[in-house]
């Protein structure tokens, strides 16, 4: 593993020296663990940084924020702690730990233990590989459950038969790794994971849980595979018992794709998620926000997107409407909502009226402010903003172009000489 670690950016090689001296130091073991070594193996590009420390990890958190001189924030319950060494890099530093699941779905009893313990807590053994990175075993792999091997394989698989009543997200989870890595549940995982599924334990965990790990499957990159798989393993009663996946849906997500590609973004889960539940109505989307906690931007963007009627979809897509008119009626909305909007229209007026307004309109800007009408001696007041707006609308309009034709028309307004 020394030849992958070499390959990785300075300031990361650098981090991995200051690590290793300062483990050695206290005496401690340090690895690189999770997600980053799986993907440094698959030689996909991942910077989360997960350090775990057979010692007290704390304490070295504490060393190595002091030698990059970065910002420190310590979760001293959990012994957790995250070193911020910049803008585009951080790690994550834990004490070696074993866990105790009092009863299913519910969050475990955390104790200190061996990285083999760290590591038995985890998901699935391709997310349970470590490098070392200190002193004679500077890059030694260990890989207690075979993840290099299930990686090769392009295997799913869960370290106990317990995994998925222990913390039922992992059901989620085994999904967006399956889809995203195009590997396939192993099939003693497959059949485990049914079993929780038919036990309806993903009902059982907190929902907030549960909304972290959706958020995270419709976060991938094409979460249209996901969603197909989630609706072939697990159906969508976790959500809501209401919702129904039809064709109709899986068309309006993999618009929700093109449109999102278009505009080269990724990452819009709420975008996925109100095209998910598109089949809802208000009070069922309502009850949805309200179960899962989405926060209050969230929950605005999802209920508006709701309350879209006919009669604002007949009024957007009328021939001859005008700029002014087409400003008034998306500029309100999120850019998720109208983005939402462009991919359930994606042909005819109104997607011309969106594109119109997400690559003009959205942009334009008046040559005249306030300060202007005053030098007009006009008296300020809540008449700035009408005047302001009729000269905006008249500019959106193209009645007014440059800024001595926008101050006619406010002269022409007020009714100034």
């Amino acid at each position: 593993m020394r030849e992958y670690l070499k390959r990785l950016p300075s300031q990361v090689q650098e981090l991995i020296g200051l690590a290793g001296d300062i483990a050695e130091d206290m005496n401690a073991r340090a690895y690189f663990v999770g997600g980053f070594v799986r993907d440094l193996i698959l030689g996909a590009n991942n910077l989360d940084l997960d350090i775990v420390i057979e010692g007290d990890g704390i304490a070295f958190a504490e060393k190595l924020s002091k030698s990059f001189g970065s910002k420190l924030i310590c979760h001293r319950r959990f012994k957790t702690a995250t070193v911020m060494i910049g803008p585009d890099l951080k790690v994550d530093v834990a004490t070696a730990r074993k866990e105790f699941y009092p009863s299913p779905a519910h969050l475990p009893v955390v104790s200190t233990g061996s990285l083999k313990d760290d590591y038995f807590r985890r998901d699935f053994t391709i997310n349970a590989m470590a490098i070392s990175i200190m002193g004679g075993n500077f890059g030694k792999l260990i890989d207690f459950f075979g993840g290099e091997a299930d990686l090769r394989n392009k295997r799913i698989c869960f370290l106990h038969d317990l995994s998925f009543i222990d913390d039922p997200t992992r059901i989620l989870r085994a999904i967006r790794f399956e889809k995203r890595f195009n590997f396939k549940i192993e099939p003693k995982t497959l059949k485990y994971l049914k079993q929780a599924v038919k036990m309806k334990m993903l009902n059982k965990v907190e929902p907030q849980r549960v909304r972290d790990e959706l958020i995270l499957l419709l976060k991938e990159e094409r979460p249209i595979k996901q969603i197909r798989r989630m609706q072939g393993l697990t159906g969508f009663d976790f959500i809501i018992p209401a919702l129904s996946v039809s064709k109709k849906t899986y068309q309006l997500i993999s618009s929700i794709e093109k449109v999102c590609s278009s505009h080269r973004i990724i990452g819009l889960w709420v975008v996925y998620f109100m095209g998910l539940i598109d089949a809802l109505d208000l009070k069922q989307a309502k009850k949805v926000c309200d179960k899962f906690a989405f926060g209050k931007q969230n929950t605005k963007k999802i209920i508006a997107s709701k309350r879209i009627n006919r009669k604002f979809i007949t009024s957007l897509g009328k021939k001859g409407i005008k700029p002014s008119r087409i400003f008034s009626l998306l500029s309100p909305l999120s850019y998720e909502v109208i983005l939402l909007l462009k991919a359930k229209y994606n042909r005819g007026i109104i997607r011309k009226n969106i594109d119109d307004f997400l690559k003009t309109y959205s942009h334009m800007h008046l040559g005249v402010t306030g300060y202007d009408l005053q030098e007009l001696g006009i008296r300020p007041g809540p008449n700035y903003q009408k005047i302001l707006k009729k000269v905006f609308q008249a500019r959106l309009d193209g009645m007014v172009k440059d800024r001595d034709d926008q101050l006619k028309l406010i002269r022409k307004i007020a009714k100034l000489k």
